[in-house]
């Protein structure tokens, strides 16, 4: 699955993009959360904070959003408008 970094996210993890092997277990946006975050202590530090939003197909996704049939999961900062 592709999986997109923005913003602050991007700036952290320091890769704007990547395509990634989930386990069959990676059932929801939670579940890919979860495996990204144990890769290694900068993404722990990142997925374990909580501070971010995500979307499936460029469409706002909830935690328990099951990733079946998408092709692309993003993580952005929760964004502010006026």
């Amino acid at each position: 699955m592709k999986v997109v970094y923005f913003a602050s996210l991007r700036e952290r993890l320091g890769v704007s993009e990547e395509e990634v092997a989930l386990p069959p277990e990676a059932r929801s946006v939670a579940d890919v959360i979860a495996f990204l975050a144990r890769r290694d202590e900068i993404s722990e530090a990142v997925f374990s904070s909580g501070v971010f939003r995500a979307a499936l197909d460029k469409r706002h996704a909830k935690l328990e959003a099951p990733i079946a049939g998408a092709t692309e999961i993003a993580f952005f900062p929760p964004m502010t408008g006026g």
